[in-house]
Parts: structure tokens; sequence; C-alpha cells
């Protein structure tokens, strides 16, 4: 074969794998978007990017991610329509449907944090925290804020937002405050006490411990997918694909090591892992939060859960003393 027959063939496949190329990235394109929004330093993201490598357009859809600064910002969006689905608890999804508003949750972790301290403090206990400054991410309606005042009230018989010095900011503010010591423990998300503990920080309460001790046998799905019912009934494909690929992704995570642990180590730079000890401990944290699925079991912890904060703080709860129907939808089952 001559030289322009040799150059002429690789010009031709060349030519059929751009044309390939250009009519799978056309078709990704065509397919209907869902908008995420997403927080910047959120372990959702880690998923999004599983599902985003062609989970997503095999489930019909084409996910589109918006990224927010913080919490407040992102269920901003969601209440506008800036976004269709965002991840956050159904403690804030029960506040809105008392206020008539059609917003519902699919659980996507039961992961949960604890309070964190540099061991050469002394905190060992609750008790230890009073007087104490405390740091305090997700806001003065987290969940585990609500949890641990609940933990410290029946323990201890502590007032804890009398009794410590009360600081809240964003998870990765009061990560870098704990690390320089400028507060004493930190309640914090999970994958933030991770890195504290990897520089050598002690877990003094992990919320899961506590919660047999406040009669939840269960622990519930703290966050999940949350998005307006009107949309999932309006675009029931989108809905159903956007959770369809999500437990398919989390499977995929499940399964990795067995493949060498390449669909880990591709995430590593966004999971901000430098030492193998971080690494592994932040595979099996979210690793422990994922849901296979729920069932009514999981709603009834919830509810459980429910209870115990409001007895704690009303106002948190909107005033309310169960979980409006329809927090958790069920439209979907796994």
């Amino acid at each position: 074969m001559t030289t322009e027959g040799v150059v002429g063939i690789v010009r031709c496949i060349l030519s059929l794998l751009l044309l390939c190329c250009f009519s799978f990235s056309t078709q990704a394109a065509e397919l209907p978007a869902v908008r995420v929004g997403l927080l910047q330093f959120g372990t959702v993201n880690w998923e999004v990017s599983v599902m985003r490598r062609g989970l997503d357009a095999a489930h019909g859809i084409r996910l589109a991610p918006v990224d927010f600064a913080d919490k407040d910002a992102a269920t901003l969006a969601l209440l506008s329509g800036a976004v269709d689905v965002i991840v956050t608890d159904w403690l804030w999804v029960a506040r809105q449907r008392a206020a008539h508003k059609d917003f519902t949750f699919v659980p996507f972790s039961s992961a949960i944090g604890g309070v964190v301290a540099d061991p050469k403090l002394g905190i060992k206990t609750v008790s230890d925290l009073a007087g104490r400054k405390l740091g305090i991410g997700g806001g003065p309606d987290d969940k585990s804020w609500l949890l641990l005042q609940a933990y410290a009230r029946k323990t201890a018989g502590m007032d804890l937002r009398r009794a410590a010095d009360l600081q809240f900011a964003a998870p990765p503010i009061l990560t870098e405050l704990a690390a320089r010591g400028r507060i004493d423990a930190v309640l914090n998300f999970w994958q933030f006490n991770a890195q504290l503990q990897a520089k050598g920080f002690d877990e003094v309460i992990s919320i899961r411990s506590i919660l047999p001790q406040l009669g939840l046998d269960r622990p519930p799905a703290l966050l999940g997918w949350v998005f307006r019912e009107s949309w999932a009934a309006s675009h029931p494909k989108l809905a159903k694909g956007l959770l369809d690929a999500s437990f398919d992704a989390k499977e995929k995570l499940r399964q990795d090591d067995a493949k060498g642990d390449a669909l880990w180590q591709s995430l590593r730079p966004r999971m901000k892992a430098p030492d193998e000890a971080l690494f592994a401990a932040l595979k099996a944290g979210y690793r422990a939060g994922m849901p296979a699925g729920y069932g009514p079991a999981d709603i009834a912890a919830a509810n459980a859960a429910f209870h115990l904060m409001a007895e704690i703080d009303p106002r948190a709860v909107g005033g309310l003393t169960d979980l409006p129907p329809g927090t958790f939808w069920t439209g979907y089952r796994r």
C-alpha cells in the first residue's frame, strides 16, 4: 500500500472518531437537564462527579451542577426555582411543608458527624464542654446540634446553649479555627472531622453513638435529595433518572475496591486527601452513610428523631409535633 493510501485510511479513521464524538456530545447536550445545587465543600460533589461519567445519560438525563458557597444560598436557589434539586435535611423540608410548600425528600446519606477536640485540652465528655468555645457547623437549627443538646440534657442535666460559648460558622472555617486553636471543640460534618482527626484530634462524641441513649435505635437518614413534588409530577422521568443514577453511583463507589480503587482515586483531588489515612477514613465514612433504599422503618426513625428535636427547640422545627405528610417522597422506591 502506498504512503498516500495509508494517510487516507488514517484520515478516514480520524474523521469517523470525530464524528462519533460529535454525535455523542450532541446527544448528551440534547438530554433534558436536571439543575443540581451543590455546596462547594459538600460530599455530594463526589457522587455527582461519578453520576456525570455516563450514569446520568444512561438514565436519560443530563446533570447540570450549580455551585453555591453555603447552605442558605442553595436553599434560596431551590425556593426561587433557580435549581431543581439540592441535598439538605428533612428538618428543612418539614418546615417548608408546614408553610404549605411542596418540597419532599429522598434519602442521600445517613453519615453524621460529632464533636472533636485537641486531646491536649482534656475534653473527654459532654460535661467538659461547659465554659468552652464550641464551634457548630450547619447553623442553630442543625440536626446534629439539636441531638447533642438532647444528649447533654439527658446525661449531664446541662443546657448546652447556656453552658458553652457557641460559635456558628461554615464547616471549612470551623475546621481551620479548630486547627489553629481558636476554638476548643467543634461539632462538624463528618468529613471535616476526619480532617482534624488526621491531625491528631480526638472524637469526643459521635452523634451516631449517642442515638441509642436518646431512644433512637435506628439511625435516620439525615440528608437527602430535596425537590418539589410538583416538579417530580411534571417531570417524572427526570426525578426517577436522578435518583436511579444516584443509587447506581453509590453502588459503584461501594464496589470500587474490587476494581483497583480507580474510581475513588479519580475523586481524590476533590476529597482533599493528601495522605492515605485520611483518604481511607473519607472512603469508609462515605460508605457507612450510603442508604441502599428506604422504607417505612426509615421514615419512623426520622419521625422519632424529629420528636426529640421538637422537645429541645420547638422553634427549630417550626412548632410542629410530627413530620408533615409528604416530607418523605413516596413516589420512588429502590
